[in-house]
């Protein structure tokens, strides 16, 4: 077996252990990051792998309060408090000058060298630091990236995302809740994801490697740019799916995978990280999209409009593809109950042989929604009402003519597990429903033309009851 195949074999193994692990392990549902108001980085070399074999070395930021000081694709996500003073100090070892831009940020940079657009950090080996103060002082989605030979060092990997929380959080009306993006109800939220789109021309990698190995500093034609692998925080499918902090990929340590229960809210935090725009797409229910580079689609301050589920900004877009442009961020609420699917998400079954004697309704003749539907099971909590007890609207083909997946539960109704071939299952424990979120231009779903991977995740909806971690 050579290499590439053998590399293949063992992600696909690794990423079965881990879909199998999902319920109990790991960090799903949290965005990893470092929380505080002082961060000490420096820009290093390193290598991230993707799916299809390929090793390519990157250029990033590394946490240089950790012992190791590993460099990561994507920079250390970066998490403060509103009305915090946050200081970024830089030192740098990579063959030229580099700095950091803050969007949205008042910024003061001292130290290092005078650029074109802010301090630099000279290429000494870690002697000089820059540092860049700044107030927080709107919360929400933000992105940081180098300010310097931006056409090569953001291509390379200095790229990364900041989240300002709220300084208070207004929840009394919407009292499930005990969080949100912008401090109020309408961006409140269950459980929230990062998804950081980048893209990579592995050509341009290679090129600054052999310059690197032949002691020259980079000089690398940038117009050529074609990109054949596209990333979501730093990761490339199927490996987006893997946990967060997988020892087998040390520089890529973030992952995305969303999960959400029915009739939660998902907020999404979309940064576009790289210098080409990408049409980010969602299955299962279009997305409310409430605020853009750290700012509320709202009409006047707290100015509101009914929701799926909750309160949203009054001038909330509801779509179901985002094109999110390069330097640009974007929150949206995401909710899932069933709605207007036409039949009974959880199996609720038709009571079709206890027909109303007269006596309707009796003990066991219960329309329990009142839409005129006998059913045996009263309605779940968050089940869509209008759906409650209808079936599922076809019959089901035999097995011998159904393609079955590996995340398929064998059976259309959430928390139901049906008949499947010998070798297939095991990687849905929870019955879930699986929707695949991705690129919406086919080719980022590859990485170098093989499809799957690339730009491209599944998302969950999982059962009442069960914990999202």
């Amino acid at each position: 077996m050579n290499l590439f195949a053998t590399n293949i074999r063992g992600r696909l193994m690794a990423l079965a252990i881990v879909l199998l692990l999902v319920p109990v392990s790991g960090s799903w549902a949290a965005i990893d990051g470092i929380a505080g108001t002082t961060f000490n980085l420096t820009a290093k070399t390193g290598h991230i792998s993707t799916p299809d074999g390929g090793s390519f070395m990157i250029w990033g930021y590394a946490n240089a309060d950790t012992v190791i000081g590993q460099v990561q694709y994507p920079g250390p996500t970066l998490i403060v408090n509103q009305n915090d003073v946050v200081t970024v100090n830089l030192t740098n070892t990579l063959p030229e000058p580099v700095s950091i831009l803050f969007p949205g940020q008042q910024v003061v940079a001292t130290g290092g060298l005078s650029g074109p657009i802010t301090q630099e950090v000279p290429a000494d080996n870690g002697t000089t630091t820059v540092s860049y103060t700044f107030t927080a002082s709107q919360p929400g989605t933000y992105t940081y990236y180098s300010g310097s030979h931006m056409d090569l060092q953001v291509e390379m990997g200095l790229v990364g995302v900041i989240i300002v929380r709220p300084a208070a959080q207004t929840l009394a009306a919407c009292s499930q809740y005990t969080t949100s993006a912008y401090g109020d109800c309408r961006s409140a939220y269950d459980y929230e994801f990062l998804f950081l789109l980048t893209e990579m021309d592995p050509n341009i990698h290679r090129q600054v490697e052999m310059s690197m190995l032949g002691g020259e500093t980079p000089a690398v034609d940038t117009t050529t740019f074609w990109p054949t692998v596209w990333f979501i925080n730093g990761r490339a499918a199927p490996d987006t799916m893997a946990m967060a902090g997988v020892t087998w990929l040390p520089t890529q340590p973030y992952n995305c995978m969303p999960r959400l229960n029915p009739g939660g809210r998902l907020l999404l935090r979309m940064i576009g990280g790289g210098r080409d725009s990408h049409p980010f797409h969602t299955h299962g229910n279009n997305f409310d999209l409430i605020a853009q580079d750290g700012r509320l689609l709202e009409s006047a301050a707290g100015a509101t409009i009914a929701g799926e589920v909750g309160v949203l900004p009054d001038l909330k877009i509801s779509n179901f593809t985002q094109t999110v442009a390069p330097g640009s961020t974007y929150d949206a609420i995401f909710t899932w109950t069933g709605k207007d699917l036409g039949f009974d998400i959880y199996g609720h079954q038709q009571d079709l042989d206890n027909p109303p004697t007269g006596n309707f309704p009796g003990p066991e003749d219960v329309d329990h929604n009142g839409n005129g539907v006998l059913d045996n099971v009263a309605a779940s909590p968050t089940e869509y009402l209008a759906d409650h007890g209808k079936p599922f609207p076809v019959i089901f083909p035999d097995k011998k003519d159904l393609t079955f997946g590996m995340s398929w539960s064998g059976s259309p109704f959430l928390g139901s597990a049906g008949p499947l071939p010998p070798g297939e299952g095991g990687f849905n424990v929870n019955n879930g429903l699986f929707f695949m979120w991705h690129s919406h231009n086919e080719k980022e779903m590859t990485n170098n033309d093989i499809f799957p991977g690339g730009m491209m995740t599944m998302f969950i909806v999982e059962p009442p009851g069960i914990v999202i971690q």
